[in-house]
């Protein structure tokens, strides 16, 4: 991630922010990823975020309360670029389950490319606290949308507010179902039980399942 100044997410940032406050942000935040991607979740303590982005510790916790809301703010932003990589280059299929399963496919890859973060950020979200719900259905509404898409064969909608619904009802149960099945095999290859190519396999089975006829 680029060390230069980039307003947070418009969902998650606190409103009319002074430039200096989305600087301080943005050191914080890469500060974080870069503890996380050399030492995963447990490298991750705010004091030593603080130290890192030069940032007093009480001034910290003016923006986060807790490391997983970095995380979660840092993975909303990954997010974001994922939705713009899926807007420039859909997934490609003659069928739902195709499109879908080369999302995941991409999605899965982009991820595990830094294991370290990604075991972080998996950790971060397996253990939010209420504190960070909304960041929280932000990782899902956009995630959902982008499956949706998939499924649809339309072009990802970045413009469009993240509540706003996007697909037929069964298409957004599709894609939470999907959503969960992913976490719970993302988890399953951070533990160790299984490897990357095992979530591909596993998702490409769960998508089958719920959108061929049987």
């Amino acid at each position: 991630m680029s060390s230069e100044a980039r307003e947070p997410a418009r969902e998650f940032s606190p409103p009319r922010l002074a430039v200096s406050q989305l600087k301080r942000i943005r050191r914080i935040v890469d500060a974080a990823i870069a503890l996380a991607e050399s030492g995963g979740f447990e490298a991750v303590r705010l004091r030593d975020v603080a130290d890192a982005s030069g940032v007093a510790l009480g001034t910290l916790y003016k923006y986060f309360r807790s490391k997983e809301e970095i995380l979660l703010f840092a993975v909303n932003e990954d997010m974001e670029r994922l939705e713009a990589v899926m807007k420039e280059r859909p997934p490609r299929g003659e069928t739902p389950t195709e499109r879908v399963t080369e999302f995941f496919a991409r999605a899965t890859r982009g991820f595990v490319r830094r294991a370290d973060y990604a075991q972080a950020v998996l950790r971060g979200v397996a253990s939010s606290p209420s504190s960070t719900a909304v960041q929280q259905a932000g990782f899902h509404l956009r995630l959902s949308r982008m499956v949706v898409a998939a499924i649809r064969s339309e072009t990802v909608s970045v413009e469009r507010p993240l509540a706003e619904p996007v697909g037929s009802e069964r298409e957004q149960r599709v894609a939470l179902v999907l959503e969960h099945v992913w976490f719970a095999c993302l988890l399953g290859w951070v533990s160790g039980l299984h490897p990357v190519k095992t979530v591909t396999e596993r998702m490409r089975d769960a998508v089958s399942l719920l959108l061929e006829q049987p």
